[in-house]
């Protein structure tokens, strides 16, 4: 068999239309197809490939890590260095309140971990999200996702979790006394790029405060430099009790993490001991890897570039006749169609022209733009000319 045959028969697939294209190599923004394709990635592996694809400097670390180990233990064990040091540095660029990391896997452990420290600290049980969130697809991550969708075939899911209406202030009464946590992205991106409002923002964190209740930041797709700040509460006056990241952490390798304070984080150490045990997570090499790809974002300027790149996507395909609406959070655009029943016949177009584009999950007539940050001008001159291309055909 081929392995066009084999990938359809043998692996475990989450939809029956992949876009099935063969890759043999990544480099920068562009992925190499076995036949001789180029496509410029526009969605940087659902915004993990901050850095680009195989950064330089990444591939040093990864390979300089390889040459002394790989797995020695369950995380937690032995003291590691690249888990050591990235922790270091995390926290040095974090506020004083968040001083702990405790790696994981991916996103959605990281979210479970929340999860967890917060009932534990809490004594609660409450749990509430927000409509059209996404936070992953394991049990208790899939249990505050805002869409009732892609929940109702798994149930029963986590009880005593509430739904509210992101930015509807009205709809905040609802935290009490009883809510463990309410877990927030300060930028919505499933829902196609919506940024919280400032004022519900002030006014959540009064209320959390107020009722002993702590917010859990994720910012697994819009952290890591995508809006234009290291993390996205620093457009904020506001800072989480718990934050979460992943996807870009790892600079293309598997890595998530949940950071507290460490009074907090310690109660995971006790009654039960053992609260949260990982096998692989912070693996040395995945850590070893991100450490580096922090270091690429903070010394290359790509961070407040991303606002920058951003915008210029956004003035060179603004007045498109094809698009209704543009948002936009630093290099992370939500664009919508005039007509969404075109969109499958963009996404053909797009690949006619060497685009990757993608749909965001609870807004499927709203397509993705976010590169790698590390895109050049040149490269965003000659992605818009083929977007334009391919709206061109819609229209």
């Amino acid at each position: 068999m081929t392995e066009r045959e084999i990938f359809y028969r043998h692996l475990g697939l989450p939809s029956f239309y992949p876009m099935g294209l063969e890759i043999e190599k990544a480099e920068g923004v562009y992925l190499f197809t076995k036949s001789g394709g180029r496509f410029m990635d526009l969605v940087s592996g659902i915004t993990v490939s901050n850095t680009g694809h195989r950064h330089p400097r990444v591939l040093e670390a990864i390979r300089d890590q390889l040459d002394k180990y790989l797995h020695l233990n369950v995380y937690g064990e032995f003291i590691q260095s690249p888990q050591v040091r990235l922790a270091e540095r995390l926290t040095g660029l974090l506020p004083e309140k968040l001083d702990s990391v405790y790696f994981v896997n991916s996103g959605s452990e990281a979210i479970e971990g929340a999860l967890k420290l917060a009932k534990r600290f809490t004594g609660r049980t409450e749990i509430i999200s927000f409509t059209n969130a996404y936070h992953g697809s394991t049990h208790g991550s899939l249990s505050i996702l805002g869409n009732e969708t892609l929940k109702n075939a798994f149930r029963p899911l986590l009880p005593d979790v509430k739904l509210i209406e992101f930015n509807n202030y009205c709809h905040l009464e609802k935290i009490s006394t009883r809510t463990a946590c309410v877990v927030i992205e300060l930028v919505q991106a499933e829902a196609g790029i919506i940024p919280a409002e400032e004022f519900f923002i002030r006014q959540l964190s009064k209320r959390c405060a107020r009722n002993g209740v702590l917010v859990i930041l994720d910012d697994v797709q819009m952290g890591m430099g995508r809006t234009g700040k290291l993390f996205s509460f620093g457009h904020y006056d506001f800072v989480p009790d718990i934050l979460v990241l992943a996807k870009a952490l790892g600079a293309g390798m598997p890595l998530g993490a949940f950071i507290a304070r460490k009074e907090m984080m310690d109660m995971l150490a006790y009654n039960p001991e053992l609260g949260h045990i990982t096998t692989f997570g912070g693996h040395p090499v995945s850590c070893a890897a991100a450490l580096a790809g922090l270091e690429v974002l903070l010394s290359d300027e790509l961070i407040p570039g991303a606002e920058e790149r951003g915008r210029k996507f956004a003035e060179k395909l603004s007045g498109h006749p094809a698009i209704a609406e543009i948002r936009r959070a630093g290099l992370a655009l939500g664009i919508d169609l005039v007509h969404p029943e075109r969109r499958n016949l963009l996404m053909e177009n797009a690949l006619n022209q060497g685009l990757i584009i993608d749909w965001y999950l609870f807004k499927p007539a709203t397509f993705r733009i976010a590169p790698p940050l590390t895109i050049t001008d040149d490269e965003i001159d000659m992605a818009c000319g083929k977007l334009q291309n391919a709206l061109d055909a819609l229209h």
